[in-house]
């Protein structure tokens, strides 16, 4: 029933930008918690960004000052601004939700930053 989708990942320059899109369905979105979550290759896989359903926000410093988290309850989509993009945040994004003790998982989608 819960299904996420991402879009919007692709090849950036260093320094550039994307957007990337997660569009919800099954649940009540406005509801949960969304989040973000990277694996590059041979890497765990991180935490990026939260949004709350009270819309608090949450980076590591990792991304912090570079990405923004927000979401649009009306269209039940989450949102993954990235600017200033570096080559170390080549990775797999995938967003994910937590709901009655499981999480659920994107498909992700590839963003790679090489010049």
């Amino acid at each position: 029933q819960v299904h996420l989708v991402e879009s919007g990942g692709g090849l950036v320059q260093p320094g550039g930008s994307l957007r990337l899109s997660c569009a919800a369905s099954g649940f009540t979105f406005r509801s949960y918690a969304m989040s973000w979550y990277r694996q590059g290759p041979e890497k765990q896989r991180e935490l990026v960004a939260l949004i709350s359903s009270e819309r608090t926000t949450y980076y590591p410093d990792s991304v912090k000052g570079r990405f923004t988290i927000s979401r649009d309850n009306a269209k039940n989509t989450v949102y993954l601004q990235m600017d200033s993009l570096k080559p170390e945040d080549t990775a797999v994004y995938y967003c994910k939700t937590l709901m009655h003790g499981r999480n659920y998982w994107g498909q992700g989608t590839q963003v790679t930053v090489s010049s």
